[in-house]
Formats: structure tokens, sequence, C-alpha cells
């Protein structure tokens, strides 16, 4: 997600809902590799910077696609649109330097959406 697109996504919050963008917000981040293996270790890396590991799971697909897995994290932070480009840049590399195809980006939502990793 480049710069444009995160400014559209804040814009978009603040037009259609009551969150505080300046307060804090679950952030979660996603990455997806064809196996699942290297998944697994990116998510102890991801665990020991302070992020919640959500699940690895291979999404249901349709008969034509061909299967992968995802890992999805969290964590509760505050960003403004600069903030969250850098972030998604940090990932990017975290996910490479770990072998990792790809950090396939993020999704936002309030605090009391966060999951609870003692109640998956």
């Amino acid at each position: 997600m480049d710069i444009t697109a995160i400014n559209d996504m804040f814009a978009n919050i603040r037009e259609n809902t009551d969150w505080d963008l300046n307060g804090d917000l679950v952030w979660g981040y996603f990455f997806v590799n064809t196996t699942p293996e290297p998944l697994h270790g990116l998510a102890k890396v991801l665990e020991g910077q302070g992020y919640t590991v959500v699940e690895v799971f291979e999404p249901e697909l349709e008969a034509d696609e061909a299967p992968y897995h995802v890992l999805h994290v969290e964590r509760i932070e505050v960003h403004s649109e600069a903030s969250l480009d850098q972030r998604n840049h940090e990932l990017q590399a975290v996910a490479e330097a770990n072998g990792v195809e790809d950090y396939d980006g993020m999704d936002v939502g309030p605090v009391e959406f966060a999951h609870d990793p003692d109640n998956r």
C-alpha cells in the first residue's frame, strides 16, 4: 500500500467512523507464503517485537487458486499516515529477511476488537 492509498484510508476512517486516529487502535498485519513454516518463524520474530500472533491459517480458495498460508499479527498502537507507511516498509523488510514471500498489508479497528491471545 503506497502513501496515497494510506492517505485515502485515513480519510475514509475520518469520514465514516468515530474512531480516534490520535489514540490507540488495533492494527492487524498480514503475511503470505506458499508454505506455513516460514510464517511460524516470522511469528516468533514478531512476537519478540511486541506483536500478538492471532493465527497462521490456510484460507478457503476457489478450485483454480493455488493454496497459500497467511500469518495474522496485531499490535495496539497509534499511527499517522507517515508512521503507517514506515511500518509497512519495516514489515516488508522483516518478511524478506525471514524468507516470507509477501507482506500483504494491514487492517485496523477499535481496540475492543483486538484478539485476546488467551481466548483465540
